[in-house]
């Protein structure tokens, strides 16, 4: 009895793979859009009436109140902070005006104003 191996059966893509390199090149893939989001928002700072605790209140955003619920959700989780939505605005606790502008950016808003 010999102990020699069956030899394994010719891979029929093997002479394809050296064809490859002579493909013309695809077409270009696309530049991802930002998402679209509202025209605007304004984020400003306040503590006046908040008992000296300062917050953040982002308002303008246009959008439906429970899709308003779901930034103020997303915005907290992000930024690692409490808040509500209330009247309409979202109102994050502390200063956090600069990293919610880069936030919303990124989130397709098109214009934020940051007082």
């Amino acid at each position: 009895m010999s102990t020699k191996k069956p030899e394994p059966p010719a891979n029929p893509f093997a002479k394809l793979a050296a064809l490859r390199d002579e493909l013309p090149a695809g077409p270009a893939a696309p530049a991802p859009k930002p998402p679209a989001g509202p025209a605007r928002a304004v984020v400003r700072y306040e503590r006046k009436g908040r008992g000296g605790k300062e917050v953040t209140v982002v308002e303008k955003l246009d959008v439906k109140p429970a899709e308003l619920e779901t930034w103020a959700k997303d915005l907290k989780q992000a930024l690692g902070t409490g808040g509500m939505v209330e009247d309409g605005a979202i109102v994050l606790q502390g200063d956090v005006r600069a990293r919610v502008e880069k936030l919303l950016l990124a989130r397709g808003v098109r214009k934020v104003t940051v007082g």
